[in-house]
């Protein structure tokens, strides 16, 4: 990052945007300021379309054209200055106001050509104000104040610095936390004693760990510590601002770095009780097994290198936690855990539920990937077999290569050699998985022989017999015993039907 001068921050908002912002402030007597992520993200040169503006009423405000509160009456002026293309939106629950609009603009590339690109802006505008807080809720009481209670009553230092917008101010930081030099520090701490900050809002407690691993900060000391002392008072927050949280976590570049401090401080235990409980290692006669929370924490790292969907990242989070209830100890073997992908799927939906995640082709992704994981690996342990392959193909469907991804990311062995050959098999395994399906068409397949052709074939009704044919010629199918073809399939079930004593009504009469 750079610590940027107050010229320097002005060229950096020196845009027709800004300006007009400028002069729209001024010739209603306000002040404005840019305030938080975009201020935060500037200083560390990333980019940012988060443009919240604080606005500070004058004497001037207390006219009836200023109706709202002075962040709605700026929000309402700007928008008519704007013209068409324009939409402006109020929120009168939280007495903030909205501008969002299109516009062309012209840029020269590297190569010296022009080009017409088309934008779309945003700007979040709110009053001035100061918050107080009852000890059950997280909504505040809110009245009109001035920047530095506006400032007062932010998060984190870093989401408190001000950028004056006004004409003979325009560009100059108000930092009176010294936020700039905690992102230099790469600090999370909050400009009031943290107790007060976590207590009033506990939904910061996991906006304070969201931005540590975010922007891969450290959490000071007093801040930290105040988040195991305020812990508890997560339980007044919604599932649903939880979720939200934790997706922000989950999709960022090191989502371990998130969860190593949920755990630290207790947070963890509260909201995903399940993942926390992998944090056990027990020793019997010597032999222990892993930690399971920090296995876990690596795999979800591994998938995060490799991909971005979101829910990819829930399966690994969620891939073991069926160990705990399924770990059992077995004096020849040492520690086991038979059946924990089973046990773990049926988990996963009561976890989504709880935390209001999406309950539909997400939640059986998720489901699939849990249940499916050690699939792969027990195939990679032994012979790769055709018979095996299909049958993986044919449950993991269109899943198949974020299944994989999945399975060899679980490989976290520190034995070089050992993690070499799983590698070696895996590459196996994904060749037969394009072999087999360029081949046989495995993925997603249909029986080539439906239920009604059965049932119009041999003269049957909806049965027990029906759904033993389509069984067996799926296996047959699946083990490369019939081709997945129609007259070979057919075939198949009429030989079937024969041995079960079924007649071929399709058959012509014998003589």
């Amino acid at each position: 990052m750079k610590i940027l001068t107050d010229e320097e921050i002005a060229l950096r908002i020196d845009t027709p945007m800004f300006r007009l912002l400028s002069q729209t402030a001024d010739a209603m007597g306000f002040e404005a300021y840019i305030v938080g992520g975009y201020v935060r993200d500037m200083m560390l040169e990333r980019p940012s379309k988060d443009i919240d503006v604080v606005v500070v009423g004058s004497p001037a405000f207390l006219s009836e054209s200023h109706q709202g509160g002075p962040g709605i009456a700026l929000a309402r002026e700007f928008s008519a200055r704007l013209g068409r293309g324009a939409h402006l939106s109020f929120f009168e629950n939280f007495g903030t106001a909205q501008v969002k609009w299109h516009h062309t603009q012209r840029i020269v590339d590297a190569n010296g050509e022009a080009h017409t690109v088309h934008c779309e802006e945003e700007v979040e505008f709110v009053g001035a104000r100061r918050e107080s807080y009852s000890r059950n809720s997280r909504k505040p009481i809110v009245e009109d104040g001035s920047l530095h209670d506006d400032q007062l009553r932010r998060d984190f230092t870093i989401n408190a610095m001000g950028i004056c917008l006004n004409g003979p101010r325009f560009g100059e930081l108000v930092d009176p936390f010294d936020g700039v030099y905690d992102l230099e520090d790469r600090l999370i701490v909050t400009p009031l004693d943290p107790d007060i900050t976590f207590s009033d809002d506990p939904l910061r407690m996991l906006r304070c760990i969201r931005f540590a691993t975010q922007l891969n900060f450290h959490i000071e000391e007093e801040t930290f510590e105040a988040l195991g002392r305020n812990a508890e008072r997560i339980k007044i927050i919604s599932q649903e601002r939880i979720s939200t949280e934790l997706n922000k976590i989950m999709a960022a570049p090191v989502p371990s770095i998130g969860f190593v401090e949920l755990q630290r401080c207790g947070l963890l235990a509260l909201i995903l009780p399940e993942v926390a409980r992998l944090d056990i290692v027990e020793e019997r006669n010597g032999r222990k097994h892993k930690n399971n929370f920090y296995h876990t924490l690596e795999v979800l790292d591994n998938v995060a290198r490799k991909s971005d969907n979101l829910w990819l990242r829930w399966g690994a989070l969620l891939h073991d936690i069926g160990k705990p209830a399924s770990k059992r100890w077995d004096v020849q073997m040492g520690w086991t855990f038979h059946n924990h992908n089973f046990l773990g799927k049926k988990m996963v939906k009561g976890i989504f539920h709880r935390l209001k995640l999406p309950l539909d082709e997400r939640l059986h992704y998720v489901e699939k990937l849990v249940d499916l994981h050690m699939r792969p690996i027990n195939i990679a342990d032994d012979e790769v077999t055709d018979s095996a392959v299909r049958r993986l193909l044919f449950d993991a469907g269109d899943d198949i290569d974020d299944l994989m991804v999945l399975c060899e990311a679980d490989i976290t062995s520190k034995n070089a050699q050992k993690k070499k050959g799983f590698l070696e098999n895996y590459r196996l395994v994904r060749q037969k998985l394009v072999d087999l399906e360029e081949k046989d068409r495995i993925r997603n397949f249909q029986p080539p022989v439906d239920g009604a052709e059965i049932m119009r074939i041999f003269q049957i009704p909806p049965s027990r017999e029906v759904g033993m044919l389509k069984t067996a010629l799926k296996d047959a199918i699946l083990d490369g015993i019939v081709p997945n073809e129609h007259d070979a399939a057919l075939e198949f079930i009429k030989e079937k039907a024969r041995e079960m004593g079924l007649h071929d009504a399709s058959a012509p009469a014998s003589a």
